[in-house]
């Protein structure tokens, strides 16, 4: 255990080395903050590779900022390869108390604890720290696998934690971490690229490709092969690429099984069923239900999907030309997951509104499209809103050059312009 705390060493800050922050992600780090200062455990959710590991270190680089003694911060990576030894929520208490011990660690401790899922029970020591009456300890911890956390969080931390979904870069983290203008060609650009961190780094197409492939790779294997035992992984492969090919497009898991059985490839509904739970649990899609705007409900059959981040279609499918009208509209859907909205399809008389929002009982609906040079094309996208008799606000966005203004009071908005 004294070798394993050598090993922590390198990757903590309390002999006050550099941190290494990365661009800085406001808009979570003013999240998060709001709730600090408590018990509470702060959870930070989200797709493996997407910065949750950057956020806790701008955390910490937050707190000595204001005067925290770096020794009173514990930084703890599962992922990496030193840490294999610890596997049990027993060994992890035993390594906090090491180093309380060497250190002489006196007052409140911060305790930022990487990828806890891959830690066997790790919600016994999370929880017996949070509660500890005679030591102050202030948790944040990182998962990447939402059912695991979630279900454990709920039976063993009730009523003491809060979640934070870390995503990909925002478009407007994209622009200012590359310090570009808030304009079409950037959006474009942000488009094609995705808001994966770490290919803004990678120039070359190859390795972009070679890039996505690895980390998709890696999310199923540690995600879902080996956390559910799923057998047949090409069978998972076909699923993935389903999804991709039909984002934003009513789903349904019998036509995914009569998609695959026409191409000779043997499943059944609930196999089926089970892998695209297993998906979204693992944060490489996420479903819309569709709604029922005038019965206010939520329909039993069909939803959509949209990918966690556009790189894994644009690197991986037939690329980025095919498509634009709903790579959009996978952009749009999670911006306002983003946001903290609630977001389902929406259905009103036999027409489709993309998106029906909702969050502290303010609602808002959405229709995404290329462009709305075409008068046909205007018309249908403002007709289904024109259909909702509510006051809530109505919103046509596109990527047309310029702004249409209002109809009817529904208003045109540029995708980029997006607040």
């Amino acid at each position: 255990m004294d070798e394993t705390l050598k090993k922590l060493e390198k990757y903590n800050y309390w002999h006050k080395q550099a941190i290494k922050t990365g661009f800085i992600r406001k808009f979570y780090l003013s999240k998060i903050k709001k709730y600090t200062g408590n018990s509470l455990i702060k959870v930070l959710l989200g797709q493996r590779r997407v910065g949750k590991s950057y956020v806790l270190r701008q955390i910490i680089d937050a707190l000595i900022k204001q005067g925290v003694n770096p020794k009173n911060t514990f930084y703890f990576n599962k992922e990496l390869v030193e840490f294999d030894e610890i596997k049990t929520h027993k060994q992890l208490f035993d390594l906090i108390a090491l180093y309380k011990k060497n250190l002489k660690v006196k007052g409140k401790i911060y305790l930022l604890l990487d990828e806890i899922q891959e830690i066997d029970q790790w919600e016994k020591t999370v929880n017996s720290l949070s509660q500890n009456h005679k030591e102050e300890y202030e948790i944040f911890i990182t998962g990447s696998n939402s059912k695991m956390l979630s279900s454990e969080l709920a039976t063993h931390l009730s009523g003491r934690y809060v979640t934070f979904e870390i995503s990909p870069f925002s478009f407007d983290e994209f622009i200012s971490s590359r310090n570009l203008p808030k304009n079409k060609a950037s959006f474009l650009s942000y488009m094609k690229t995705g808001g994966l961190p770490e290919l803004f780094n990678l120039t070359d197409a190859e390795a972009r490709v070679h890039y996505v492939s690895a980390l998709k790779d890696t999310v199923m294997l540690h995600d879902i092969v080996e956390r559910h035992g799923v057998k047949d992984i090409p069978l998972l492969e076909n699923v993935f690429k389903f999804i991709m090919d039909n984002i934003g497009s009513l789903f349904s898991v019998n036509s995914v099984v009569n998609y695959l059985i026409s191409h000779k490839i043997k499943t059944n509904h609930e196999t089926i069923s089970n892998y695209v739970n297993y998906l979204v649990q693992s944060f490489l899609i996420h479903s819309a239900q569709r709604y029922d705007i005038r019965g206010k409900e939520i329909f039993s059959t069909g939803q959509k999907y949209y990918l966690n981040d556009l790189a894994f279609r644009n690197y991986l499918t037939s690329g980025f030309s095919y498509g634009l009208g709903k790579q959009l509209e996978n952009i749009i859907y999670l911006h306002y997951r983003r946001l903290g909205y609630s977001v389902c399809a929406g259905s009103i008389s036999n027409e489709e509104v993309d998106f029906v929002l909702e969050k502290e009982g303010e609602k808002k609906y959405i229709q995404v499209a290329y462009t709305l040079s075409d008068k046909k094309t205007a018309d249908r996208e403002f007709r289904s809103l024109e259909k909702i008799r509510d006051a809530f606000e109505k919103i046509v966005i596109s990527l047309d050059d310029a702004p249409l203004g209002n109809k009817n009071g529904i208003r045109h908005v540029c995708a980029w312009e997006l607040e």
